[in-house]
């Protein structure tokens, strides 16, 4: 069996260097390789469902393997493709204690909160240093403010976001999170597309009436 830092490297070599992570990782979560803490963050999210109606693709194991394939595609656009890469993995890992029946439908309220410190603790059983858990955690913690200025939520927080992350980053990582869905049609990734296009104009809406 592999200890924690060959484990660690393995999982860092594919995820930075392959055109579609989730391929290894499979072997790898097949494999029983992240069958230890921190990793069982990660193999946790095979047992949780999402709902059919918003993730046809299945439990967010699944979604988050199509999030890390986006994002691959994606790297070299984003100013800290490692920081971007880590976030696309762990942008989900909250959900596992977050998610719940409630009234028949499947929820995860607060995973972006709760994600924010598991995040934390998977990055520091790693030996990451600290401004790059710093930058990583931010960036779980607000990866559904596009989602919440989309539905004019009264929880938007754009001041507190953009003082930790920057927008462009999170839109990024909205759109591979957006893409990362079963049944993508023409249609739906252009009104995805719209969404996050929205998402930047109101933050640099923000931006300019503040300054």
């Amino acid at each position: 069996m592999n200890s924690l830092l060959e484990t660690a490297n393995e999982m860092e070599f594919h995820l930075m260097n392959d055109e579609a992570p989730s391929q290894h990782f499979t072997i790898m979560l097949n494999e029983g390789a992240f069958d230890n803490y921190p990793f069982t963050m990660l193999s946790d999210l095979v047992k949780v469902e999402q709902s059919p109606k918003f993730h046809p693709e299945g439990n967010v194991w699944n979604h988050t393997m199509l999030v890390v394939d986006n994002a691959a595609k994606r790297k070299a656009q984003s100013k800290s493709p490692e920081v971007f890469m880590y976030a696309a993995l762990l942008h989900d890992i909250g959900k596992a204690p977050a998610t719940k029946m409630r009234n028949g439908k499947i929820t995860a309220y607060d995973h972006d909160k709760l994600g924010e410190k598991m995040a934390v603790k998977f990055l520091e059983a790693l030996d990451k240093d600290t401004d790059f858990i710093k930058q990583v955690s931010a960036m779980v913690r607000w990866h559904m403010q596009i989602l919440y200025v989309m539905k004019n939520f009264s929880h938007v927080s754009l001041d507190e976001m953009m003082s930790q992350v920057s927008f462009d980053e999170i839109a990024l990582l909205g759109l591979c999170d957006r893409f990362g869905r079963g049944n993508m049609t023409k249609e739906k990734i252009e009104e995805e597309e719209k969404a996050i296009e929205i998402f930047v104009d109101k933050c640099k809406e923000y931006r300019h009436n503040i300054v």
